[in-house]
């Protein structure tokens, strides 16, 4: 996901043009040097917040949840990882 990094003072000064790309994307407000606030859609904020996920325990996964995971595969590219396994 794509992420604009702006100063406090920036964001101030472009406060429409930062607000209405927050509503893309969101937009980072820096204090220092580092992240500080981040400004994002009110859905995305609605999406972030909803308690409609469920969680499970790996021992109580559907069982159709845990073939799909036996059977998923690594994205091509990605097999010098397997060292790290080792």
């Amino acid at each position: 996901m794509n992420i604009t990094r702006v100063t406090a003072s920036e964001f101030q000064k472009s406060f429409g043009a930062l607000s209405d790309k927050a509503l893309r994307e969101p937009v980072a407000i820096t204090k220092q040097g580092r992240d500080h606030l981040v400004v994002l859609s009110a859905e995305e904020y609605a999406r972030l917040t909803r308690r409609d996920r469920k969680v499970y325990a790996a021992g109580d996964l559907p069982d159709e949840w845990l073939e799909a995971v036996k059977a998923a595969k690594p994205p091509a590219g990605l097999e010098h990882l397997d060292e790290e396994l080792k």
